[in-house]
């Protein structure tokens, strides 16, 4: 699943559409410069003009809709919102001839959709940065918030690494994908633990591998959640039943609780342990409402945390391009 997008094109714009596409020293800028938005919403306007930006949705959103559009209207821009639905982009006009129209009025393009191979298709011709909002196997601007997030509970973007992120239930789907190569990246010792058949992809694992082992984090992958929580200073967890997979909302119950978080598999990690959820989440279910209401929960620090992230993030992609 490595990264096609071609980049050697002189002056060619920066995209973010995998966790790994920004370096070390890369995700520690984006990452101060959210803390500084955290701490000013107004701190620079990049698109004031006001430029536009397209986010364009094809799944159903409510953080990330609303985080990029406050956040473009925040930087001085203009967010230009693009129905996925009546677009019906790939299907009634070509991704690249719809990317084509788009570059040519808008100054970056934000897209939530399905397959990465689609998104990847986009980078491939635009002129201007393209950020992945989220498809099926990533979602990297989560996984900025959920890094802010943690910076802003341990002290700053140099505190985050050494730390010990734990990640309970589908071990296979984008956000552990993003959990590896985003904690990887900055250095953090990444915890994936899910039943069997519900684990990452070799190939994700052994990327995160190689980060890591330049940064000094580490990558396990387990099916034993009371191991995989001791000794955490981040315990996440999220929905057992990703979008698109509707249809096995029965069969994956069983398997998953083991792996809810509760108090008592909370009680495993560090005393000051903080707790994380990209929401929306299903109390009872990945989550019981003590933990996620409770006071090791940043739930809503982390939800907010994706208008500074993106703030950041697009900022940043705007003066490298």
């Amino acid at each position: 699943m490595a990264s096609t997008v071609k980049t050697s094109t002189v002056n060619a714009p920066r995209h973010f559409l995998r966790d790994d596409e920004l370096s070390p020293a890369e995700q520690r800028e984006v990452l101060d410069l959210g803390l500084a938005f955290r701490s000013n919403r107004q701190h620079r306007q990049p698109l004031a003009g006001p430029q536009a930006v397209a986010f364009i949705t094809d799944k159903p959103t409510l953080r990330t809709q609303v985080s990029f559009l406050t956040g473009i209207a925040e930087l001085g821009g203009f967010p230009l919102m693009v129905d996925g639905s009546l677009a019906q982009i790939g299907v009634r006009e070509s991704i690249a001839d719809t990317t084509r129209v788009l570059d040519r009025q808008v100054s970056a393009i934000v897209w939530r959709t399905y397959g990465d191979d689609r998104i990847q298709a986009m980078a491939e011709v635009s002129r201007v940065p393209v950020v992945n909002a989220l498809t099926d196997g990533f979602h990297p601007c989560q996984i900025l918030a959920d890094l802010l997030t943690v910076a802003q509970h341990r002290g700053g973007v140099e505190a985050l690494a050494g730390q010990t992120l734990t990640y309970l239930g589908d071990g296979a789907n984008n956000m552990a994908n993003s959990y590896l190569l985003g904690g990887a990246t900055a250095g953090l010792h990444v915890r994936i633990a899910g039943p069997a058949g519900y684990q990452p992809e070799p190939s994700i694992v052994e990327q995160a591998a190689v980060i890591a082992s330049t940064t000094g984090g580490s990558v396990t992958v387990t099916d034993d959640p009371q191991a995989a929580v001791t000794g955490a200073d981040v315990v996440a967890t999220d929905t057992w039943v990703s979008m698109g997979d509707e249809a096995e909302a029965a069969e994956r119950q069983s398997p998953f609780v083991p792996f809810r978080l509760d108090a008592a598999l909370l009680a495993h990690a560090k005393p000051d342990a903080i707790v994380l959820h990209c929401l929306p989440a299903y109390r009872g279910k990945e989550i019981t409402a003590e933990v996620i209401d409770g006071p090791q929960s940043v739930v809503f620090d982390e939800a907010e945390n994706r208008l500074h992230a993106q703030k950041a993030l697009l900022t940043w992609l705007l003066s490298e391009g």
